[in-house]
């Protein structure tokens, strides 16, 4: 398999982050066709893009077929704990798409973007916050609904603007939402998204049981579950 390949990301502030192209499957001989689009992922608030969930996700997706594109956030690229405030994560976001558009030929084609937990919930205010941003759909690793414990402050409000496809991948478990809690809220949207759940998953879709051998048929089983969506879509329309 591929190493994947650095991306040096310029941001309008001067500033620049890193971003990961792990190139599709599909070469001559290979058994996997590439499915001709690509996956921008952001990670989750407390791990970055080297974190062994976004690593091990975006290697089996472009085994898969798809080219995956991981990016750090500013505040895990400068070295620092604490995410910075919505606008600057979606400027980040958005400084990501532009530059993975201008380099990754796929993107011009058929553009996913999405994330683990905030990083999904930030990709959704970025699609919800412009509608003419050329995305083909959106994929929602652990959509933080609200944070543990405080059902009540809920982080849902944009998502009828995003107005795209969307595949939200939820652990029965998540304790930053169910899928229980999701339900009567994706049934809302248009077009409706599909909502995946995974049995017996937390937050990261790891099981309550120690079995390795059920916990990477978890994995394996949601990888498949969002190659088969992505394939489902439209390409973009030429500009």
């Amino acid at each position: 398999m591929k190493s994947p390949s650095e991306l040096t990301v310029r941001l309008e502030t001067g500033a620049a982050t890193t971003a990961l192209v792990y190139p599709a499957a599909g070469a001559a001989g290979a058994d996997v066709a590439p499915v001709g689009a690509t996956l921008i992922l952001g990670h989750g608030a407390g791990a970055g893009q080297r974190s062994t969930f976004m690593v091990d996700f975006s290697r089996a997706l472009s085994a898969l077929g798809i080219d995956v594109v991981t990016f750090n956030f500013l505040y895990t690229e400068q070295g620092r704990r604490i995410p910075d405030r919505a606008p600057v994560l979606e400027g980040c976001y958005r400084a990501v798409i532009d530059g993975v558009c201008t380099k990754v030929e796929s993107a011009r084609r058929c553009l996913v973007i999405g994330g683990k937990s905030m990083g999904g919930r930030i990709a959704t205010q970025v699609a919800a916050a412009d509608p003419q941003l050329r995305l083909a759909g959106l994929v929602l690793l652990g959509y933080p609904l609200h944070p543990p414990g405080r059902p009540a402050e809920r982080r849902d409000k944009h998502l009828p603007a995003v107005m795209r496809p969307m595949l939200f991948v939820q652990g029965s478990r998540d304790a930053f939402g169910t899928p229980e809690e999701l339900t009567p809220l994706v049934t809302t949207l248009q077009p409706m998204p599909v909502l995946h759940v995974v049995p017996g998953g937390d937050h990261s879709f790891k099981l309550s049981r120690k079995d390795p051998a059920a916990q990477a048929a978890a994995y394996t089983n949601v990888r498949h579950v969002i190659a088969s969506w992505m394939k489902s879509l439209s390409p973009l329309s030429t500009p």
